[in-house]
């Protein structure tokens, strides 16, 4: 019996229902951790507490400085960049109405969740440790405060990574994305109502299924409000599915990944942390998330909220798996979510997602142009400055789609001619009518990496070479590497070799398999940093950047984790049953489970069904049972709503607790649950990314 039990009520009427339950606190162990972690993952994450000035200095102090090969790549890059052209400036400041001041959110507790006015230092000349181009682009995303796009259409922005968009109706305004957390998007609403008057909010609209055109849902209206139907929410087809798998399954991983993405452990200065070329970072308050009233299913398909007509465009399998676009006919403005911005997308995010399909992507783009094009004004999106001018809204529009377009044909045509995904990306140019585009540049996708991924979508992670079809895993091959190159000491010799001639690119590879290898050799280590830094202080890409002062930072001063666990309990709750049992499927310890055998039912009384899960061969497999159907008896059956079910599997509700309270009804052996629970492996935050 473990020490939890032994804490239990000794009570002989609950001995044996307390044996079936003995592992429902704390979230059933691996249940609850496999659950409540997927709200780690649903946005990257960024820690920004305590006192940044500090954190920055010592950082500083042992960040290393940019080398003489960076300093001129950053000038050559300074004199051959159009930084003549200054109108995306000019776009950033038009409407301006007020800023607000400070620009610091923070939580119920005190607590910092926002903070723009750390990147005051993004001004004036750029600084030798930042590409010029990233630069700029920080120069812009950091501007924030209500913004005027055309008469009765405003945005709020700089309170997160994305923005919030406002249109006044006929008795108040709807909002669309309500930002990543409640305390900005409260904050973004606040600031519209102190200029445009305190108008309630009777309609909302999320674009796609990103946590950070969701999350802040709460913070501008209510659950009940939108229950009575004074504030319906719309959504393209899919969405709430998405919303929750794409957030949740691989959830945790996604979580430790996008804290390197957004720089999440770094300081804020020019030797750290710049912005993330989609915006500046992510909010790090409550993410909620209100489910939809109102599906979007197929383009053509119009509606009138607060009197406001919108006719949508469906674009499924573009930035995002469930997203659209929209028009406002009687302001002649459209809305292109994240399908059109002043950055290159990703085909694919470092934090990790499924691969996206750029030919789709530039159809739907050529679909929004021959639907919208020459009846638009102004066109806004979801990030960055709106596009104003009917043949600047088409020619925008065009050579967005000509970019995805053009990677997606030309990564075929040399794929088809035996390139690999690592070759082509090393070639791959985009044409100098799409390349000069500042909108087109790598602040966000890059072309490096889009490529990859687009050889990933059609041929997966295998280049046809059978020398890469069994290698060695990274421990195994650093020591044969090492042993080959002669000993750590010669593996560090030519990496400062490499390092001093300026090919930082063979430096981190070769000191990747000596790290591997010799995990404690802290030359290697510190080496490797500086190497991570020069390449971070040279990306133009704002999130390459990030991976590599991250990992630098991790090789000086130890793993970071995931700094900011946060969870979602709304968008938990948002899970499907089906859903539910596929987190706990993931969370099996397979090996341990080999031999186990167990069968129960859970009858799920507010929708009408019995979903039923078998245990064998270390699978969890699940399914709804066929009325009438003749089945064998399980081991145990609970009885219980979808909420009880959610709430007893994440520990929010303790099994036992629930069982008493009548929620839960119990028939057969309870102790099926605890071997159940008993099988269940718990997920690392705080895996090592850049060490073994």
């Amino acid at each position: 019996m473990t020490e939890r039990q032994h804490n239990r009520d000794d009570d002989a009427r609950n001995d044996e229902r307390d044996k079936g339950f003995a592992l429902s606190r704390r979230g059933m162990f691996g249940f609850g951790a496999a659950l409540v972690a997927a709200g780690a993952g649903i946005a990257a994450c960024d820690s920004r507490s305590g006192d940044t000035a500090l954190e920055a200095e010592a950082v500083t102090r042992t960040a290393s400085e940019p080398s003489p090969d960076i300093t001129r790549q950053q000038q050559v890059q300074a004199r051959s960049l159009p930084f003549g052209d200054t109108a995306d400036f000019a776009a950033t400041d038009r409407g301006f109405i007020a800023a607000m001041k400070p620009d610091a959110v923070r939580d119920e507790h005190g607590n910092v969740v926002w903070d723009n006015d750390s990147y005051a230092f993004v001004s004036g000349k750029c600084p030798n440790s930042v590409h010029p181009s990233l630069w700029r682009q920080s120069q812009l995303t950091v501007k924030q405060g209500l913004y005027e796009v055309t008469p009765g259409i405003y945005q709020v922005r700089g309170l997160d990574l994305s923005n919030m968009t406002l249109i006044e109706g006929r008795t108040g305004v709807i909002v669309i994305d309500p930002l990543v957390s409640t305390q900005t998007a409260k904050a973004a609403l606040e600031l519209y109502r102190a200029h445009r008057g305190n108008r309630p909010v009777t309609g909302m609209i999320y674009t796609h299924s990103h946590a950070d055109h969701f999350g802040g849902a709460m913070g501008v209206t209510s659950a009940e409000d939108v229950a009575a139907g004074r504030c319906p929410i719309l959504a393209p087809t899919g969405f709430l599915e998405h919303a929750v798998s794409e957030n949740i399954y691989a959830g945790t991983a996604m979580a430790r990944r996008s804290a390197y993405m957004y720089g999440a452990a770094l300081p804020r200065g020019d030797h750290g942390q710049v912005g993330a070329g989609l915006g500046m970072t992510v909010s790090t308050g409550t993410i909620s998330l209100i489910p939809p009233t109102v599906d979007i299913t197929h383009t053509g398909q119009q509606e009138i909220i607060d009197g406001v007509p919108i006719v949508f465009q469906l674009t499924p399998g573009t930035e995002a798996p469930s997203e659209m676009n929209f028009y406002f006919p009687d302001h002649r403005a459209l809305c292109m979510a994240e399908n059109a911005t002043h950055t290159l997308h990703n085909i694919l995010t470092l934090r990790g997602a499924v691969v996206r399909d750029p030919l789709i992507w530039s159809k739907y783009l050529t679909e929004t142009v021959n639907l919208f094009g020459d009846k638009t004004d102004v066109a806004f999106a979801s990030h960055h400055w709106p596009t104003w001018g009917g043949e600047e809204i088409v020619e925008w529009l065009a050579l967005q789609r000509d970019s995805y377009a053009y990677l997606h044909d030309q990564t075929l045509r040399l794929l088809n001619q035996g390139y690999t995904g690592i070759e082509i990306a090393e070639v791959m140019r985009l044409p100098p009518a799409l390349g000069e585009k500042w909108y087109n540049q790598g602040y966000y996708g890059t072309i490096s990496h889009d490529v990859k991924a687009i050889y990933q979508r059609y041929m997966g992670w295998f280049d046809g070479n059978p020398a890469h079809l069994w290698e060695h895993p990274p421990v195994e091959g650093g020591k044969l590497h090492v042993a080959a190159i002669g000993g750590a000491d010669q593996v560090l010799s030519h990496a400062r070799k490499a390092f001093d001639a300026g090919d930082y690119r063979w430096t981190v590879q070769l000191l990747n398999y000596l790290i591997f290898a010799e995990p404690d050799n802290r030359s290697a280590k510190m080496l490797q940093a500086s190497a991570f830094e020069q390449l971070g202080y040279g990306a133009e890409n704002g999130t390459w950047r990030n991976f590599y002062l991250s990992g630098a930072y991790e090789l000086r001063n130890g793993n970071f984790g995931t700094p900011t666990k946060a969870n979602s309990p709304s968008l938990v709750a948002a899970m499907t049953v089906d859903q539910t049992f596929d987190v706990i499927a993931a969370s099996i310890d397979g090996p341990r489970a080999w031999s186990a055998r167990l069968t129960a039912d859970w009858v799920i009384t507010d929708e009408k069904r019995t979903h039923r899960i078998e245990l064998r061969n270390g699978v969890l497999v699940h399914y709804d049972l066929v009325p009438g159907r003749q089945v064998r008896v399980p081991d145990a059956t609970f009885t219980l709503t979808r909420p009880t079910l959610i709430a007893v599997l994440t520990g929010a509700e303790e099994m036992s607790a629930a069982v008493t309270a009548g929620k839960v009804a119990v028939s057969g052996d309870p102790g099926t649950l605890t071997r159940l629970t008993g099988l269940l492996d718990k997920p690392d935050p705080d895996f090592a990314i850049v060490t073994p």
